[in-house]
């Protein structure tokens, strides 16, 4: 596996309820990550990854900035949001825990995975909320990882 380049990075504005917009950072993120020839399992992981941050932006916050940064085998991927945070985290992590409204439901997102997906697929997960004010989310991805259990 070729290793990417240091110090790729990039960012990526996210608006809330641009649910026509949603898969589209994790699409272009896959891109990026493909022309430098990394491994299909890290490509997927970090697929996963920004679409479910992608969206959490759409569905809860007024607008959010996904930042992708590499540095010799580590990717981070940080999400920042202005939108309703979250009151409880570790219920918020819970598999199918979810605060999804009906039109989030009706247009098939909101099945309560987002956040345990991030977390099952980074190998550092780290978030913090305040409510009424929105979200930080930094995740890592180690490129030489052999995460097996996905």
């Amino acid at each position: 596996m070729k290793r990417m380049t240091n110090n790729v990075s990039g960012s990526f504005f996210v608006l809330g309820r641009g649910f026509d917009h949603a898969g589209e950072v994790s699409g272009r993120l896959k891109k990026v990550f493909l022309a430098e020839k990394m491994s299909n399992e890290i490509i997927r992981r970090v697929a996963i990854i920004t679409f479910e941050v992608e969206v959490n932006i759409i569905s809860y916050a007024d607008h959010g900035t996904i930042f992708y940064h590499v540095d010799n085998d580590v990717i981070t991927i940080e999400a920042v949001d202005q939108g309703q945070g979250i009151k409880d985290i570790e219920l918020a992590i819970e598999e199918g825990f979810s605060t999804a409204d009906d039109e989030i439901r009706e247009l098939g997102f909101g099945a309560g995975m987002g956040l345990a997906n991030i977390k099952r697929f980074s190998d550092t997960f780290e978030l913090s909320s305040v409510p009424g004010q929105g979200t930080s989310l930094k995740c890592t991805i180690r490129t030489d990882s052999t995460k097996m259990d996905l």
